[in-house]
């Protein structure tokens, strides 16, 4: 099968490419660095071609509310006029765990619009919603430093690993356009501030992390509930000591 992979050389397109590969299928990585430009629409509906599938887990490259918000509606217009003239057989895209519940931060708004044209975009899509990366914790912390300090507030993230969640978007790749939202998480619910307690330690860096739940992330005032999944949410088996452990 011919898959065209958005962000395909990204962190996760990268790894989604790969195992999509390792499974037979023809993977595509797709990018502006490859002549595929979602914005300008510079090589789309070439690259689209006989893709049965189309998976978009690119990203803004500024997360300016506004920019932000303009990326993914363009990026996202301009894939699914494509694939309709295409003929794609199914569109699977890539959101965030609790977006719809986080209006404050201007990305999960963003996110939150991109969900909305993919559903009403006329091609067969699965929408996957996964929690926050294991790889991502460490930049979490460089946004949340102020006079040396880190501050986060306690309110539980899952987060999982790029390497189960690439697994995950290509089961949904080879399965059924479900016209719906699958959630997909890591095994462990645990306290933003202590997530990035311990990595920081892991790792060497001497950052204090205070825990401060008056303090956004990315703009939303979270609690245990704001990026937890749901009961049906599919589990990634590595738990952040694995991890850990791997780097």
């Amino acid at each position: 099968m011919k898959i065209v992979v958005v962000g395909g050389t990204g962190r996760l397109g990268s790894q989604v490419v790969a195992e999509l590969q390792r499974r037979g299928h023809e993977a595509i990585a797709a990018a502006p660095s490859t002549g595929f430009d979602t914005v300008s629409g510079a090589g789309v509906a070439g690259g689209l071609a006989g893709a049965q599938v189309v998976v978009d887990v690119s990203n803004a490259p500024s997360f300016e509310e506004a920019a932000v918000l303009q990326f993914f509606q363009a990026s996202t217009s301009t894939l699914l006029a494509a694939e309709r003239k295409a003929g794609t057989k199914h569109h699977v895209v890539l959101s965030i765990v609790g977006a719809d519940r986080a209006p404050d931060s201007g990305y999960m708004r963003a996110k939150v619009a991109q969900e909305q044209l993919v559903a009403e975009g006329g091609v067969p899509y699965t929408i996957i919603r996964a929690t926050q990366f294991f790889e991502f914790l460490g930049g979490i912390a460089d946004s949340a430093v102020t006079d040396g300090t880190v501050r986060l507030p306690s309110a539980h993230l899952q987060p999982i690993a790029v390497s189960d969640l690439a697994v995950a978007v290509a089961d949904v790749v080879e399965g059924s356009p479900t016209n719906g939202v699958v959630e997909v998480a890591g095994p462990e619910a645990i306290g933003l501030d202590q997530l990035v307690r311990r990595v920081l330690s892991a790792s060497g860096d001497p950052r204090p992390v205070v825990t401060d739940d008056s303090v956004p992330y990315f703009g939303a005032h979270l609690d245990d509930r704001t990026l937890t999944p749901g009961r049906d949410a599919r589990i990634g088996p590595t738990r952040l000591d694995d991890w850990l452990s791997r780097r």
